[in-house]
């Protein structure tokens, strides 16, 4: 099974791409939806006794754990020591699932790939990318971004051109979505028929 990261600096379309492939019928993965499951879950007690107080009725204020760590950046290896591990084995687990289901390919999204410095053991990186002035105005319609909230952000990624020079396939999100679609259906067609089902 041929095993794609996908991976990209905020507001690029990595959500998009994730669901053009799920569209296909390949398994996918969202680390952040995991990070939000885990929120819920099993890393809400030991966030909360890293971050007393961010914890509101058995689920981490997203909101709250994000002032906390804007006031203290230090505090972001600490969060990423418990919440990482927790989610490399679910990306683990469910890579395993899907091989064993028989897949010709499955993809994990993974925002953080190359900040983080993890060996996901992926054959291949997609990165999604755009033009500068794209991506900040698509961040700053989000909602409760602000340009400062943005540059802090940015400054924890590495720059669109050095993700662009490390993938092995690129996905430009500032074209047409049509476009976008196509390369994807493109790219999973290739694979599928170099790796019959088992």
């Amino acid at each position: 099974m041929w095993r794609i990261g996908l991976t990209g600096s905020i507001a690029t379309g990595k959500s998009t791409v994730l669901k053009a492939f799920a569209d296909l019928g390949v398994p996918v993965f969202s680390a952040d939806a995991a990070v939000a499951e885990l929120y819920a879950g099993d890393a809400v007690e030991p966030v909360e006794a890293l971050f007393p107080g961010v914890a509101r009725d058995g689920v981490i204020d997203r909101t709250a754990l994000s002032q906390r760590l804007a006031a203290d950046p230090a505090g972001f290896a600490r969060l990423e020591a418990v919440v990482h591990p927790l989610v490399r084995a679910r990306i683990a687990a469910f890579l395993d699932t899907a091989e064993a289901q028989g897949h010709a390919l499955a993809v994990v999204e993974v925002p953080l790939l190359f900040e983080s410095g993890y060996d996901y053991g992926f054959d291949a990186v997609g990165v999604t990318w755009v033009d500068p002035a794209t991506q900040r105005q698509r961040a700053l319609a989000r909602p409760a971004m602000s340009g400062e909230k943005l540059d802090a952000i940015l400054a924890r990624q590495l720059p669109q051109d050095d993700k662009k020079a490390r993938a092995t396939y690129l996905f430009d999100t500032g074209l047409p979505i049509a476009r976008t679609v196509e390369m994807v259906e493109a790219l999973v067609a290739a694979i599928r028929a170099r790796e019959p089902r088992q």
